[in-house]
Parts: C-alpha cells; structure tokens; sequence
C-alpha cells in the first residue's frame, strides 16, 4: 500500500478525529510523509477537519 493508503487505514481503524502525531505514531511513518499525505487528502476531499488539528476521512 502507499503512504496515503497507509494513513487513511489508520484513521478508519482509531473510529476518531487524528492529528498528525497520532497518525505518525500509528503507523511508524515519517511525520513529513503523514502530512504530505494529508495535503492530498485534503485536494482530493477524502479527509475532512470535525475539529481544529484533527482530521477523519470523509465516509
């Protein structure tokens, strides 16, 4: 799987808004990667901000 793959499982599977950090720590990436990841997650609408700093996808 990829990077945004990998990021998106892991906010699927915590059920909850994550920050970065949570993410990064979840899933043993880079933080750089995680929030690269979530710039483009963000162009393509697939996570969404319920909270400030805290993301989750969409569906």
């Amino acid at each position: 799987m990829g990077i945004k793959e990998d990021v998106l499982s892991a906010m699927k599977d915590a059920g909850k808004p994550l920050s970065a950090g949570e993410v990064e720590k979840l899933t043993g990436l880079d933080r750089k990667e995680v929030d690269k990841a979530f710039k483009e997650l963000k162009k393509e609408n697939t996570i969404v901000s319920p909270v400030r700093c805290k993301w989750e996808p969409t569906n």
